[in-house]
């Protein structure tokens, strides 16, 4: 998925479509099972990349993101 943001415009573009939604509407928020970023559009989920999601930040997007922690000893986190 490709992200590009205009005018506080988000326009999130996928492989059969493409939603387009003001920054201000978005929260974005983490898959804790994937540990990644993710957007919730309409029933489905779409994954996006760390400066995605500060992108998103920046033009008025609400940044619903937790920190995980490691949970076993040998990660490198």
């Amino acid at each position: 998925m490709t992200v590009r943001i205009e005018n506080q415009t988000c326009f999130f573009i996928t492989e059969d479509s493409e939603e387009i939604r003001l920054c201000p509407d978005i929260t974005i928020i983490t898959d804790e099972e994937k540990s990644m970023s993710a957007v919730d559009f309409d029933g489905r989920r779409f994954y996006i990349t760390e400066a995605e999601a500060d992108a998103l930040t920046v033009a008025g997007a609400v940044d619903g993101r937790r920190h995980l922690k490691a949970t076993n000893s040998d990660s490198v986190i």
